[in-house]
């Protein structure tokens, strides 16, 4: 007796069999209906190019001191104070010691997203890390969720200034200036930022033990180990991705905050925060040198947590209408 398929005699014997889609590309199709998110990706390709590729192009030393140019002012200023001293060389100005603005951003958007990057990327790995344990195993669950409150609990900033202070001197004579600061600016920042991640990781965990396939695995004997990293990691991986993009940006803003407070690095490496920090006592005359690393800093956070607002949609399929 032949065994019909149900719906086989309404496709023709010549069909081609159905071509699978992966969800990723529904994840797409639903990221780019949030026009945010797709500015806010746009922009931060942009700046990355800019910092990335843009010294490339410009090929100007950001610490090269011309006191015969400096205080030179942007192009546009030329346009309302005719007395400006304007170059056509240096398109963004120079500050009071000649040094080109514009070389200067690019340097240190380099920096500023190093740290953003790194520092995002250790927060990530180690609340990943105590979420997953914490919510598979019950005994670890209170010992590390009180762990994560306890450090909830600490005022971040000052905390992040105690080890500036404590630990700068050390790491710089162990591995140079600016070697040394990058080292425990990510660090600081990183230990303690990876809070949120940690509790939101758990909780989706545990929400993860109890369905089927968890069940149906732990039933044949799968180890723990496997069982983390075949079926449970893959199925945070859209919450881990959202809390990657908002820590990005709090790295950042970390980063800027500590530099402009004459924390960071030293005063000849900029960073965004830097450069804002040397530019505050002339912004008067001067508004733009504060203008154009305020904008870098604002606009680069911003873009990140459109990103951030267009993942969280995409990653959820109920919002992807499946």
């Amino acid at each position: 007796m032949t065994e019909i398929t149900p719906g086989a005699d309404l496709l023709p014997e010549d069909a081609p069999a159905p071509v699978s889609r992966s969800q990723w590309w529904d994840v797409w199709d639903q990221f780019k209906t949030h026009k945010g998110a797709v500015l806010g990706l746009g922009f931060l390709v942009f700046i990355t190019l800019f910092a990335a590729v843009g010294p490339v192009i410009w090929d100007v030393d950001p610490g090269k001191l011309d006191i015969r140019n400096k205080d030179v002012r942007p192009l546009y200023v030329a346009l309302w104070d005719g007395d400006a001293k304007v170059s056509w060389t240096r398109p963004m100005g120079t500050d009071h010691l000649g040094r080109d603005i514009m070389a200067n951003i690019m340097q240190g958007g380099r920096i500023s997203l190093a740290v953003g990057w790194t520092a995002m990327i250790l927060a990530i790995l180690i609340g990943t890390t105590i979420g997953v344990v914490a919510g598979y195993f019950r005994r670890l669950d209170g010992l590390l969720m009180r762990f994560t409150d306890l450090v909830l609990a600490l005022p971040l900033l000052p905390l992040l200034l105690v080890m500036m202070l404590l630990f700068r001197d050390p790491l710089r004579a162990a591995f140079g200036p600016e070697n040394g600061i990058f080292i425990l600016i990510v660090t600081g920042i990183g230990i303690t930022s990876w809070m949120q991640t940690a509790r939101i990781v758990r909780g989706d965990v545990m929400a993860l033990k109890e369905r089927e396939f968890v069940l149906a695995a732990r039933s044949i004997g799968t180890p723990a180990r496997r069982m983390i990293t075949r079926h449970l990691l893959p199925n945070v991986l859209s919450p881990i991705m959202v809390s990657a993009t908002l820590g990005l940006a709090t790295a950042i803003i970390t980063e800027s905050a500590l530099s402009f407070l004459g924390l960071g690095f030293p005063s000849d490496f900029p960073t965004w925060g830097k450069i804002l920090f040397d530019s505050v006592d002339r912004m008067v005359a001067f508004p733009e040198r504060v203008l154009f690393p305020g904008l870098a800093i604002s606009l680069t956070v911003l873009s990140v947590n459109y990103i951030g607002d267009g993942l969280r949609d995409a990653l959820d399929p109920r919002i992807r209408g499946l």
